[in-house]
């Protein structure tokens, strides 16, 4: 596993990273999500050797990172944010570079450069110099290098930053492949990267970290989940309201209904109201909701119990409010 101890990090008075701790195990996609400036780099760079720690340590399948700074890089493929490369190499040449300075030579050497560049779909820029490729492209030439000697533990900074949504798409598909077999962190601040492949999540914010679980986990503590979202045709609101805000278990009702300025909303001639119950603190009310509306033989258009909302949960934990 990875086991990060007590790591922090201070550029002057600044401190970056604040005595985090965290494990990773095989198998496991952690997400590492913050807003900008939160110490998700830092500490990728901390954990890959590449910057020392003020104080704590870090251990990479045993290897601890300051005592065992080579053992350590051994095992870890990294991309860096922005994938640094050498520009003015090609695609080919650079990769070949990549695997010598990993210890391959001889036909291994160059059977890994083929075989990466074609994982990530690299041989139609092979001979081109990394410097005249897309930003696309580019990040697909620093996934092939952290990827070519077969790692046990996936450092991704940033991985899918300036990818076309079908790019995005193939590396998370390519990631969430990996991640069977390996033990991988990725940064981001990109809410849907982390709902789409992790496992599990870390938000951190002002060096800290101020949750950790799996993404349902974390939806939980967003003031929608468990809402129910209900569309009623030809039922007017006021109507409504006062009997569904008496259901049990119900906190509060809202009216979403567009107003007659927003065009409002019709369906087969009949007004469509738009209501969103929300239940007590740790209640469930999609049964009673749904009993209430058949007793009153009401016509549903729509009736969706929410998951809650990663963004509200990742604001309030990240601007100083609490998620509950």
């Amino acid at each position: 596993m990875i086991a990060v101890q007590s790591l922090t990090r201070h550029f002057g008075s600044i401190k970056a990273v604040d005595n985090i701790s965290f494990t990773v195990g095989k198998g496991e996609i952690l997400g590492f999500l913050g807003p900008n400036g939160a110490g998700k780099s830092t500490t990728m760079k901390m954990i890959t050797t590449f910057l020392p720690p003020t104080s704590g340590t870090a251990t990479v399948g045993g290897f601890d990172v300051i005592a065992q700074p080579l053992e350590a890089r051994a095992k870890i493929g990294y991309l860096p944010e922005s994938s640094p490369s050498y520009r003015d190499m090609n695609v080919f040449d650079f990769l070949m570079f990549a695997a010598e300075v990993r210890g391959y030579d001889g036909d291994e050497r160059l059977n890994r450069v083929k075989k990466i560049m074609e994982t990530c779909n690299l041989k139609e820029v092979a001979y081109q110099q990394i410097d005249t490729l897309s930003k696309g492209f580019r990040q697909r030439v620093g996934f092939a290098q952290a990827f070519l000697h077969d790692p046990e533990y996936l450092i991704l900074d940033e991985p899918t930053d300036g990818l076309d949504p079908n790019q995005k798409q193939e590396v998370r598909n390519l990631i969430k492949q990996m991640g069977r077999e390996k033990c991988i962190i990725l940064s981001t601040h990109i809410l849907e990267e982390v709902e789409a492949v992790c496992s599990r999540a870390i938000i951190i914010g002002e060096g800290k970290i101020v949750a950790d679980g799996s993404p349902e986990e974390l939806r939980s503590r967003s003031k929608l989940h468990g809402a129910i979202t209900l569309e009623l045709i030809g039922v007017e609101a006021k109507d409504a309201l006062p009997g569904l805000e008496k259901v049990q278990f119900v906190d509060r009702v809202t009216d979403l209904t567009p107003s007659a300025a927003e065009g409002g909303a019709e369906k087969n001639g009949k007004k469509v109201i738009r209501l969103r119950l929300y239940p007590m603190s740790g209640k469930s009310i999609a049964h009673e909701t749904a009993s209430f509306i058949h007793q009153k033989n009401w016509q549903v258009d729509g009736f969706t119990v929410e998951k809650g909302d990663l963004n509200e949960v990742f604001y309030n934990l990240t601007k100083g409010g609490v998620a509950r």
